[in-house]
């Protein structure tokens, strides 16, 4: 399995202000989308998340986002290496994802740019 690199998952209270923070930080146009109610904004490698507090409680368990080839091949990793898989993978607006508990109990997202089948 490839790992491309990772990205760190915030969640705050004022997306808009936040946005133009990491904008400004990065120098990087948000990349925006709605996902189960919640309000995302990409920038650089940061992950932007706002939305109701039952939804967002479950987004701050995933320790990171993994971005990697192929979600299908790291799905078949994950499994090999005794990883559990909660989620996935499906499709996303920018690709898949999938999310896996590790063996020491960190949960981590992973995704490709790789649109679905």
């Amino acid at each position: 399995m490839e790992i491309l690199g990772t990205t760190l998952r915030i969640c705050v209270d004022d997306l808009e202000a936040a946005a133009a923070f990491y904008e400004r930080l990065t120098g990087t146009t948000p990349l925006r989308f709605e996902r189960g109610g919640v309000s995302v904004a990409a920038v650089g490698c940061f992950l932007l998340m706002s939305g109701p507090e039952s939804e967002l409680e479950v987004l701050r368990k995933v320790t990171a986002t993994i971005a990697v080839k192929d979600v299908d091949e790291a799905y078949a990793t994950l499994s090999e290496v005794g990883a559990r898989i909660l989620a996935g993978p499906v499709p996303t607006p920018v690709g898949r994802n999938l999310i896996a508990v590790h063996p020491d109990g960190s949960v981590f997202e992973y995704v490709d740019r790789n649109a679905a089948a």
